[in-house]
């Protein structure tokens, strides 16, 4: 049985993994280079609008089975709101119309033979058309797999690709997308009511976390970078932080790297990682929502991609952003803000003007994920490595998923299951020791 499982990494991933593994009793000591934990899935406080903000809009469905039961493990699922039904508002802001596409609480994809329920203007045939993207390889390109074009595409599989993939669909991996897919839409409603954390992720995915494992008694050392990794035939044998900081890795124990792929592959030489990225923005606006405004709203026709509603605050979701990561901030939160008072009818149902600019604030993330295409995808580490005490994990690595909360949550999950699984190795030599 592992005696101490240092986590290099205080994300979700690491997070996760860290939870797992003190709840089965393993004594675990997690190591953060930054001054707090979560990584990209955090919230701070704000100057410029006043208020708390995500470092992204992150939306969950109720399908993410590893992140949904990992808000349950830390006591912090209630903090995941949304609505009792896998329901999801769209506009056009090219023509203004408006639909709900309802996809129920049934288990299967039953919505597609009800012409109310689908995305207006198309049958069932055209959701059958997508069936080659279900079971399609990873070598496969989405546009080589499913048309991209036409009235489904634009209003629905378009939007839902580029927020799973952060890549334009069509250059996409199929593979990827095909997972998405299969556990969203063909898992029907029951896995797709949309899910946010409304009071933001570091109080509901985050800090429940951290307490936890500091009352089971983990040790948490933020500002602790790790430097090196020493090794010793095919093992770990000691990790440099830097100076005379030092800790020996005792032949029992395990390391989990969970630190995003740059630095992975700075600690680790020769390690395959994914070398391009795309960028994310995301914008917050201080203004309060209009009352009848839904939680989320999928926008098409326009700049922006999917509008949430906070409380005191208007954010938006941009994805493959790499053409706006230059503009300057004032032009594009102009530009944004025209979009997000067309969605929300700002000004316009009693033919006044939009209000004005309110205070807000851009966050652009050049390197947000990995470019989930079969090239990059093909790029991605498993957990196990080469030495028998180190363990890889990260939305980056080999998911089977591309960089979503979900993936992360699920690769943490991975990585805690196969430290518990030397548990019955350790046993067993030790009772042979025992006997002999």
């Amino acid at each position: 049985m592992p005696d101490t499982i240092h986590i290099i990494g205080a994300g979700i991933s690491g997070l996760s993994a860290a939870v797992r593994l003190i709840n089965a009793n393993h004594r675990v000591l997690l190591h953060e280079a930054t001054q707090q934990a979560g990584g990209r899935c955090r919230s701070y406080f704000d100057a410029q609008t006043n208020l708390t903000i995500d470092n992204g809009n992150h939306l969950l469905l109720s399908g993410n089975r590893h992140a949904v039961a990992y808000a349950r493990s830390i006591g912090s699922e209630a903090g995941l709101v949304g609505p009792k039904r896998a329901q999801f508002p769209f506009v056009d802001l090219a023509t203004g119309q408006r639909w709900l596409l309802d996809l129920g609480d049934s288990r299967l994809p039953l919505w597609v033979f009800d012409e109310s329920r689908r995305v207006p203007d198309t049958g069932l045939l055209d959701y059958l058309a997508l069936m080659p993207l279900i079971w399609a390889g990873q070598s496969k390109l989405v546009g080589d797999a499913i048309p991209c074009d036409g009235t489904l595409y634009q209003r629905l599989v378009q939007p839902l690709l580029l927020a799973a993939l952060n890549v334009d669909p069509p250059e996409g991996s199929a593979g990827l997308a095909g997972a998405v897919v299969r556990e969203t839409l063909l898992a029907g409603g029951q896995a797709c009511r949309p899910l946010i954390a409304r009071d933001g992720l570091s109080a509901v995915l985050i800090e429940p976390a951290v307490k936890l494992l500091q009352e089971r008694g983990a040790g948490i050392r933020f500002g602790h970078e790790l430097r090196q990794l020493e090794m010793s035939a095919d093992r770990v044998a000691v990790l440099r932080f830097g100076g005379d900081d030092a800790i020996a890795v005792g032949p029992d124990d395990v390391v989990i790297l969970a630190v995003p792929p740059r630095p992975a592959a700075a600690l680790l030489p020769g390690l395959k990682t994914p070398t391009k990225f795309r960028a994310i923005v995301n914008a917050h606006f201080r203004f309060d929502p209009p009352r009848d405004l839904p939680a989320i709203t999928g926008v098409v026709g326009g700049l922006v991609e999917w509008l949430f509603a906070f409380p005191q605050r208007l954010s938006v979701t941009i994805s493959n952003g790499d053409r706006l990561v230059e503009m300057p901030r004032e032009e594009l939160a102009a530009a944004i803000w025209r979009d997000v008072c067309k969605a929300a009818g700002l000004g316009v149902v009693l033919g006044d003007e939009p209000p004005e600019l309110p205070p807000w604030q851009i966050v652009r993330e050049r390197r947000a994920t990995f470019e989930a295409t079969p090239e990059q995808n093909a790029l991605r580490p498993g957990a196990v490595t080469a030495w028998k005490n180190l363990f890889i994990a990260g939305d980056w690595t080999d998911t089977g998923l591309p960089a979503t909360i979900e993936g992360s949550v699920r690769s943490g999950d991975r990585v805690a299951d196969l430290v518990l699984a030397m548990r019955p190795k350790a046993d067993s030599k030790a009772h042979s020791k025992a006997k002999s």
